[in-house]
């Protein structure tokens, strides 16, 4: 990490529910609570937890300089809502094959 800026991830307790046009997308009891400097926390989900079904794969890519490279997914109605770090850095390594959504119901 450079400095001033921290990555840390945790394992979280907190009941993610991820809901799109009143579709359940993800729901988890043993979400990764990831906070970086600068960034709102977020809430990488197993794969298990997630209806990877109903998720289209993007081209989009997007690299971090302390994360790697990210691989998007899309719904019908809402292009590249959820992104994964495929092969992250080691500092986070724990995110592979976890997913994030723009926006989760924390409970």
């Amino acid at each position: 990490m450079t400095e001033g800026h921290t990555i840390t991830i945790e394992q979280g307790t907190e009941h993610i529910r991820v809901v799109h046009g009143g579709q359940v997308l993800a729901e988890s009891d043993r979400p990764l609570v990831l906070r970086e400097t600068g960034c709102p926390v977020r809430y990488y989900l197993p794969a298990e937890d997630v209806r990877l079904d109903l998720l289209t794969p993007s081209d989009t890519h997007t690299h971090c300089p302390f994360k790697g490279t990210a691989s998007y997914w899309s719904l019908p109605d809402a292009a590249d809502r959820v992104w994964s770090y495929p092969d992250p850095k080691p500092d986070v390594s724990p995110i592979k094959d976890h997913l994030c959504f723009y926006e989760v119901e924390v409970r």
